[in-house]
């Protein structure tokens, strides 16, 4: 069974995003769930995964915020 550790949400627009660090018998990880018009996606990232994730996502950003 799975325990939460961690748990945030936000609204933007129309969607509504949960982030939850989350843990069961085989380690942590992230669960990130968008819920849309009814829809609900989810992205699991294990913990051992998080920190290439992060960078990634900065390098993401950073990237897109240089383009004019």
């Amino acid at each position: 069974m799975d325990q939460t550790l961690a748990l945030r949400e936000l609204q933007i627009e129309r969607k509504h995003f949960i982030i939850e660090l989350r843990q069961n018998e085989r380690g942590r990880f992230l669960k990130i769930t968008e819920e849309s018009h009814g829809r609900r996606n989810t992205v699991i990232i294990p913990s051992t995964g998080l920190d290439d994730f992060e960078d990634l996502l900065d390098q993401v950003l950073t990237e897109g915020e240089n383009i004019d």
